[in-house]
């Protein structure tokens, strides 16, 4: 009998380490999936999307401009994205929105492309218990050259 406790105790020990070991390596293939790779951010420029639409200069030439309706930016009600490229060739633009700072969990958009380096979406931004929140919207453009991020904030919430 007691061989058998000493048996199943053992047993249990191992299934409890190879499930951590799992738990471990699901993390570390699902970390670059959730949080999306940078090759190179730009600078947060002085232009506030709450204002309107904002041109950013691009390493190597062109240009993108960035816009997210309606303004001011608002909480949990729809937005309207859009990115024009000038100059510069994107097979695929994510837009990331984060709180600076407070972490606000994973909240990405999408956006398709339309013609001549045009590239829209929709999203939300999550509402923030503390009411004003200030917001990084990086626009993560995939390039030839790999990623390029370019990272905008603006303030919401009342």
């Amino acid at each position: 009998m007691e061989k058998s406790k000493l048996n199943k105790s053992h047993l249990t020990s191992l299934l409890l380490g190879l499930g951590f070991l799992g738990l471990l390596g699901l993390g570390y293939w699902l970390g670059p999936r959730l949080a999306p790779a940078r090759d190179l951010t730009l600078p947060v420029p002085a232009c506030d999307l709450n204002q309107g639409p904002c041109r950013v200069a691009l390493p190597g030439g062109g240009h993108l401009v960035a816009e997210i309706s309606p303004w001011p930016i608002p909480v949990l009600k729809p937005l309207s994205v859009k990115v024009s490229l000038e100059g510069y060739e994107a097979s695929a633009v994510l837009l990331d929105f984060s709180g600076v700072e407070m972490d606000m969990g994973f909240n990405q958009v999408s956006l398709e492309a339309g013609p001549r380096g045009q590239f829209s979406g929709r999203g939300n931004l999550p509402v923030c218990v503390t009411g004003r929140m200030r917001w990084q919207a990086s626009f993560i453009l995939q390039g030839p050259g790999g990623r390029l991020a370019v990272p905008f904030h603006f303030d919401s919430g009342s």
